[in-house]
């Protein structure tokens, strides 16, 4: 059995005024007891308590911010906050009603505060009606809920878990490791070693990786000016359409991820470890907040609950020097070029490299060589939480794939 986790998706159908007021009411209270906290520069579980405990908020929004306030003030850089953080629960504050006799069939009960409910009829993304009724059954565990709202519609996100049965009884040794290298120049590579240990044909999502960049690039710089102009709403609408676009992206790119996977033979996906990432990543306050806010995470966690629902394994390792080291000797190389690897070793039979494509070979040699994040930790606590840069170690691999590989341009 594999332990999934996968965000479920409800859209609140058409509220009254008097709910929508109070809808309204909860976020902006939130909000601002956010806000506080943050400016009060709450480390601890009793710092942020302190503050939030005065605001007229449900208890299980107040212990939803006791718990992310910490976690924000110590790997956030930035000197404000975005103003679009969704409302959190703990998972104790939501509850489902199921009515299949009703024309709408799901019902939800959000917090307002201490001695007030909301109940809401809810749309549910239909792919995921399976595990909404394993959540209502008691088959799965409810986690964390986020409520926002977008372009005048309000949807709740919950997060569940449930256990799956893995489709094959493959040892980890017998399995085949494909290095996932996820970046900004290309969005996601990946690669593996065939049985004599050579290299195959990698695939790097370089375009995707350019499309992303470009519609960031597009919000931030119309944000701005939009912003100067006053026109909040309008920022706040057009900054939704173009997190949309993005996040059609990475839905299509993890799962051609994860379709590479399944054509190779007793797969395993391997991944960076992201509570690795945030330790080491310090470029600087501009660097940090781009990187931050780039969604590493959330590609790791969809192309995570992707592959387990199609049977596949996923593992994580160390990303220390990944994109550093050379895949053939080890040598601590530089990068000239965003796209290209550079070897100093004279001994060694490789020069420049694909850079991302090396980060890749050098992700499933660490899976190789033992070094899987489960190996090193038997509580099994390997999941995404924010996001940072993952790139990443040895090879034996024929000049032809060297040629190939170099000739990707995935800057």
């Amino acid at each position: 059995m594999t332990e999934l986790t996968k965000t479920l998706e409800l859209k609140l159908i058409e509220p009254n005024a008097h709910k929508r007021r109070k809808l309204r009411e909860t976020r902006e209270t939130y909000q601002h007891a956010l806000q506080d906290a943050f400016d009060q520069n709450c480390t601890t579980q009793t710092e942020a308590n302190d503050v939030v405990v005065t605001y007229d908020l449900s208890g299980y929004a107040k212990n939803a911010l006791k718990k992310y306030v910490p976690q924000l003030t110590t790997t956030y850089n930035a000197g404000d906050l975005h103003d679009d953080h969704p409302v959190r629960f703990t998972n104790e504050g939501l509850r489902l009603d199921h009515k299949p006799e009703n024309a709408v069939e799901w019902y939800v009960k959000i917090p307002h505060h201490e001695d007030y409910h909301l109940w809401m009829p809810a749309q549910p993304n239909p792919e995921q009606r399976e595990w909404l009724e394993a959540v209502n059954a008691g088959d799965a565990e409810m986690g964390e809920s986020r409520l926002f709202e977008r372009e005048g519609t309000w949807f709740l996100h919950v997060t569940a878990t449930r256990d799956v049965e893995e489709c094959s009884g493959v040892s980890a040794e017998e399995r085949t490791p494909i290095g996932v290298d996820i970046g900004e120049a290309s969005l996601v590579t990946v690669c593996h070693r065939d049985d004599h240990g050579s290299l195959t044909a990698p695939e790097l999502w370089a375009d995707e990786g350019k499309t992303v960049r470009q519609l960031r690039k597009t919000y931030f710089t119309a944000k701005r000016r939009l912003q100067t102009r006053g026109s909040e709403r309008i920022a706040e609408s057009f900054g939704d359409d173009v997190w949309n676009q993005i996040d059609d992206v990475f839905h299509r790119v993890t799962r051609e991820v994860v379709e590479y996977a399944e054509s190779v033979k007793n797969p395993v996906l391997v991944l960076e470890d992201l509570t690795y990432i945030r330790e080491s990543m310090d470029y600087g306050e501009f660097m940090n907040r781009r990187l931050h806010g780039w969604g590493f995470a959330k590609l790791h966690a969809q192309i995570r609950y992707k592959a387990v629902e199609k049977g596949i394994p996923v593992d994580t390792v160390n990303p220390r020097n990944t994109s550093k080291e050379c895949h053939a000797c080890g040598e601590v190389g530089y990068r000239p070029r965003q796209a290209t690897f550079t070897c100093p070793n004279d001994a060694c039979w490789m020069d420049e490299y694909q850079a991302d494509v090396n980060g890749a070979i050098n992700i499933a040699d660490r899976y190789l060589i033992g070094e899987s994040h489960s190996r090193e930790h038997t509580d099994g606590d390997d999941s995404a939480e924010d996001g940072g840069r993952l790139t990443a170690p040895q090879d034996t691999q024929a000049d032809a794939t060297r040629q190939e590989t170099l000739g990707t341009d995935a800057s």
